[in-house]
């Protein structure tokens, strides 16, 4: 461990990205991280994984095999597609110290890998969003706008819903449909949710997914989607049999692309929720610390913190306009307890970011 005011080289973190490097999500994940790196002076390298689910496991491996000064201090990774056992035995006995972003541990793996500093010491912890809050705070309004819209409702008087969600195993996808699942039980009976299918992320198999849905259930008027992706997907299908997105249906996704915030604008896309993308950045705050010796094991090993915010025009446009440029600087000093010893707990809000 460094002792604070020590000259050292900078602070080396490489970043398992899961995702594709032209996918919006993961890209902004990354600059995100980015933007944390350049602020708090720390070295980023990011790797994608291109959606190859053996890949962020071989990333690790040859992390682990690169000589001795070569090998980064940390190595952040998610535990998409439940691949966090692999890469905590690939990265075992490297020296790399490794942190979990972005997604938790199910139980069924827990016999695998246990707790952060137990079976695998280097595992310093995690970080997760409330997924559960996406899905909720999107599905709920999804439902408060379709209530407004006596048009919407099927003879008996109650709405038609479908969800498209991501995929059955990754914890936040599951998580996410919890939260929908929640906002649809709170509607009390006025919402009729007719199937739930898993789109695997993917524009091209919601719209395939989304054209039967809307055959077989002819009175659905609402969309849930466990991603933007699959929103759009869904759009394309609803137009693709003459309706009109936002007019005659309404459809709620969950991320902060371009492409999103332009259909939301619009009032194409009825409900967005964001600001996961930033645990990545958060997570850097809490390695610059941890590499200077403040830890956060006084907060927990492993946390899950309320990041997402429900969008609209307004904050949607505050929000591009502080992410959309790379040149634009944030400063992430001020969430550091490093940096400001008074701070108690580690306070991440993306709208006191965005000040």
């Amino acid at each position: 461990m460094l002792v604070a005011g020590t000259p050292a080289f900078a602070q080396s973190v490489v970043f398992l990205n899961p995702g594709k490097s032209n996918e919006a999500y993961w890209r902004s994940s990354a600059q995100a991280m980015q933007k944390a790196a350049d602020s708090l002076g720390m070295q980023l390298r990011v790797l994608y994984a291109q959606r190859n689910r053996l890949e962020p496991v071989a990333m690790a491996q040859k992390l682990a095999n690169l000589p001795k000064s070569e090998r980064p201090d940390y190595v952040v990774f998610s535990n998409d597609y439940s691949t966090a056992p692999s890469i905590l035995k690939a990265l075992e006995g490297s020296g790399i110290q490794a942190f979990m972003a972005f997604s938790g541990i199910q139980e069924e793996l827990r016999p695998q890998v246990g707790v952060p500093r137990g079976k695998f010491p280097f595992w310093l912890g995690s970080l997760e969003p409330n997924a559960e809050d996406a899905g909720y705070l999107t599905a709920q309004a999804l439902i408060q706008k379709a209530l407004k819209m006596p048009a919407l409702r099927d003879a008996q008087g109650k709405l038609q819903m479908v969800a498209i969600a991501g995929d059955r195993s990754t914890p936040a996808s599951i998580a996410r449909n919890q939260g929908m699942r929640k906002a649809v039980r709170e509607a009390q009976g006025m919402v009729v949710l007719r199937q739930e299918v898993y789109g695997e992320w993917r524009q091209d198999k919601a719209r395939d997914q989304a054209l039967g849905l809307f055959q077989r259930y002819p009175e659905v008027r609402l969309v849930w989607a466990g991603n933007d992706l699959m929103a759009f997907g869904a759009m394309d299908a609803w137009r693709q049999q003459g309706g009109l997105p936002g007019t005659d249906a309404l459809f709620s996704g969950i991320n902060t692309s371009e492409q999103a915030f332009d259909w939301l604008r619009k009032g194409q896309l009825t409900a967005l929720a964001g600001g996961h993308f930033m645990a990545g950045a958060w997570a850097m705050v809490m390695l610059y610390d941890h590499y200077r010796g403040v830890d956060f094991l006084d907060e927990g090993l492993e946390l899950r913190r309320n990041m997402f915010e429900l969008f609209d025009a307004r904050n949607s446009q505050q929000f591009e306009q502080h992410f959309s440029q790379t040149a634009v600087r944030l400063d992430f000093r001020a969430f550091s307890k490093y940096l400001n010893p008074q701070l108690r707990r580690y306070q991440f809000e993306l709208a006191q970011l965005l000040r």
